[in-house]
């Protein structure tokens, strides 16, 4: 087993995964802010257990232990995007405020640094582990 395969890294890749596709829309929603009848767009993220399990979220997949089990379906994480218009549309039919999503850039920018953050600690903490006695 390598260090790749740890699963507490495993769901901070993911996380990072979602928060580059999420600039990624974000930044095409500024672009298209004066395009007539352009409507925003966001991810969808599962935000509770339950959702993750019936969409097979973050990596999470079951393992059938008894014939008796349910078979599981094999399906990954995919993000996709949803219509998410903002507070407001102008005359043209666009609904991109370019301040809210300045908002959700930033709030994106802080989630991939402690993301970042997570993923440094974890790291330092797996040397620390690895290192001989007394050193």
């Amino acid at each position: 087993m390598g260090i790749t395969d740890l699963p507490l890294l495993g769901q901070i890749k993911g996380r990072l995964s979602w928060l580059d596709e999420r600039q990624r829309v974000i930044a095409q929603n500024v672009a298209n802010s004066d395009t007539p009848g352009y409507v925003g767009r966001d991810l969808n993220q599962p935000t509770d257990f339950a959702a993750a399990m019936r969409e097979g979220g973050g990596g999470v997949r079951m393992i059938r232990t008894s014939a008796m089990h349910i078979a599981p379906t094999g399906q990954v994480a995919r993000f996709e995007t949803k219509a998410a218009p903002d507070s407001e549309t102008t005359l043209d039919g666009n609904s991109v405020v370019v301040e809210e999503q300045m908002l959700k850039m930033a709030e994106s920018r802080m989630a991939y640094d402690a993301a970042i953050g997570f993923y440094q600690k974890s790291m330092q903490m797996l040397r620390m582990a690895a290192r001989a006695p007394g050193r």
